[in-house]
């Protein structure tokens, strides 16, 4: 997968996070992910349709997730409950819409789906065209995530 599709999804990650939780996302050096595992305890997964198909998943360590809601929502949060798992979807929502807002000026035209979340230690993440993915780590203050995008540009 050519870096000028991984771009946007990092710059949407870094921006929605700076943004909406004030936290300061430290990319590391993405990877490819050859399996099903997720990287973190709760998940956004959100399919994509148009000049590219795929999906993206961002998975979160409870440690990260809960400080980022914390911060979002101006509460102290202790566990992965619904309001958290709710907040997941929509933040997977939000860098899914800058990162196509992103490749939209690069000429692609792409729709997405209704996140699906997926939260419990060891879950797995099953993305649309299944195969390998690409992974972008971070790394919080309060712990790391993990953005997997998994995409294939129709021709």
């Amino acid at each position: 997968m050519d870096v000028k599709f991984i771009n946007p999804f990092l710059e949407g990650t870094v921006s929605v996070l700076k943004t909406m939780a004030m936290t300061e996302p430290i990319a590391g050096k993405p990877y490819l992910k050859k399996d099903n595992q997720s990287r973190g305890d709760v998940s956004g997964i959100i399919g994509f349709t148009g000049s590219a198909r795929g999906s993206l998943a961002i998975s979160f360590s409870k440690s990260s997730i809960l400080k980022i809601i914390s911060n979002m929502l101006g509460e102290n949060y202790c566990e992965i409950n619904g309001e958290v798992r709710d907040a997941v979807g929509e933040i997977t929502n939000m860098i899914s819409g800058v990162a196509r807002k992103n490749l939209e000026a690069q000429g692609l035209n792409i729709q997405a789906a209704i996140p699906t979340i997926v939260s419990g230690e060891n879950h797995a993440i099953l993305h649309v065209l299944g195969g390998s993915s690409i992974i972008i780590p971070f790394e919080t203050k309060a712990g790391p995530f993990y953005v997997d995008v998994c995409l294939n540009m129709q021709r």
